[in-house]
């Protein structure tokens, strides 16, 4: 297999890719102890690590939490497979691209409300990983605290295995559907859909289309989880078997294939003699997952006001900190508006949680134009922000009857600390000028009563 996805995939390749894509089936629901075997009796009854596995496999732990956590916390699968992880050859260093992470110190926080266009068009043989392109982020990878926002163009599939040490990855498609190969199956991610690679679990991406682009949210501390539900009750928000994990699929290949593991903020490099997606069963809680944000259960106002946007929390990272999310992961999803004497789209605010916020389709509620799909935003601790003008001016003389929004998908990834940018995103040719033009003419309406 190629060092870097340099080939191009044929018509023909992505759509038998696409018919695996749209054949799959899955395993439902969020956190559970799933368990698949893609060959009858290689499953292990009984006990986990028996004095010899079933035919002749390899049993292998695979922790995505510390042994001690607490049972409701802990994150492990028992891997089964054709040969052990630990067999492979040294991993030499090898170059990062436009791939950054924490701590970022070659810039400083930026107070300032920013904005960016899509990403432009990759060169020809980018594949997910070359594709990938730090925006910035915070924390710190060695003590597994922070977070880092990644973008993605690419328009070839991968040849290469990928893994990530650092973190967890949310990955959000905002164009061009794809198709994961990981450790546990096969994931199919389209947009609109999120798919979630759990830290140290090897993948390799394929493009249903084209090309593919996207958002990925690196997430260094705590694994996602659904939030608490408190007041709202057992139900709503995302719901946990709208989560859907995949069932056992392995690659039997002898020959060369390139791994590629990002550790500590560095991207290393073996050549294997074999496949390590090489999984015939497996059982556990550290699995991979895809879900489909149109299924986000909305729960929002039916009287008056704007509610707060926690109320559209996907998933949350939490911190040592109770309500204090390393990140969450907020959705805009289809909903109706139908508050009285109500501001109706989000109100002008300062809040001590960083924002970046993208846009998988169409537009979102609070900005007229200038934000586009593929595009994003980033209003950094208390950056005063809110809609703009034309928003404003709109929204305040609108006549007050039930509204459906469902013309945009758009997304936040919201953190306790402040994003540095990477300096390529401080310089991007991409990044939009006089973002702040869009709440001049904002006019004075006081008028005092005497």
């Amino acid at each position: 297999m190629s060092d870097g996805g340099t080939a191009r995939v044929s018509a023909f390749e992505r759509g038998e890719a696409r018919k695996t894509a749209e054949g799959l089936s899955y395993l439902s629901g969020f956190g559970n102890e799933h368990s698949s075997e893609a060959v009858p009796g290689a499953l292990p009854q009984g006990r986990n690590s028996p004095q010899r596995a079933p035919l002749g496999l390899y049993a292998e732990q695979l922790s995505g939490s510390a042994f001690t956590e607490p049972r409701a916390h802990n994150r492990r699968s028992w891997l089964y497979r054709i040969r052990p992880s630990a067999a492979h050859p040294a991993f030499t260093r090898t170059g990062n691209g436009a791939l950054r992470t924490a701590p970022f110190t070659q810039t400083v926080p930026d107070p300032n409300r920013l904005r960016w266009n899509p990403l432009p068009e990759p060169p020809a043989g980018t594949d997910f990983l070359a594709g990938l392109w730090t925006l910035g982020g915070n924390g710190d990878v060695t003590q597994r605290t922070g977070m880092a926002v990644h973008l993605y163009h690419a328009n070839s599939s991968m040849e290469r295995v990928f893994g990530d040490s650092d973190g967890e990855l949310l990955i959000v498609p905002e164009s061009g559907g794809l198709l994961l190969r990981t450790e546990f199956g096969l994931l199919h991610a389209e947009p609109g859909d999120v798919a979630l690679v759990p830290r140290g679990v090897r993948f390799r991406v394929e493009l249903l289309d084209d090309t593919a682009r996207g958002y990925v949210c690196e997430n260094y501390g705590a694994p996602f989880r659904l939030p608490d539900l408190g007041p709202i009750g057992a139900n709503g928000l995302a719901n946990p078997r709208d989560f859907r994990a995949p069932v056992a699929a392995y690659e039997d290949v002898e020959g060369p294939v390139e791994v590629v593991n990002k550790y500590c903020g560095n991207l290393w490099s073996a050549r294997y003699d074999h496949s390590p997606l090489d999984v015939v069963a497996w059982h556990g809680n550290h699995v991979p997952y895809v879900y489909d944000l149109r299924r986000f259960n909305v729960i929002g106002s039916v009287s008056y006001d704007h509610p707060d946007p926690s109320i559209f929390t996907v998933l949350t990272s939490p911190s040592d900190t109770p309500g204090l999310a390393g990140v969450d992961f907020v959705v805009f999803a289809p909903r109706w508006l139908v508050g009285e004497d109500t501001f109706r789209p989000p109100y002008f605010h300062r809040n001590v949680m960083s924002e970046y916020m993208g846009l998988v389709e169409g537009a979102y509620d609070a900005k007229a134009e200038g934000f586009v799909p593929g595009g994003g935003s980033l209003h950094n601790m208390m950056s005063a922000h809110g809609p703009d003008r034309e928003t404003f001016d709109r929204a305040s003389a609108a006549e007050l009857k039930p509204q459906k929004v469902d013309d945009g998908l758009a997304f936040m990834f919201e953190t306790r600390w402040p994003v540095t940018l990477t300096p390529h995103a401080a310089r991007a040719e991409h990044l939009q000028q006089g973002y702040d033009d869009v709440w001049q003419g904002l006019e004075r309406h006081f008028r005092p009563l005497h």
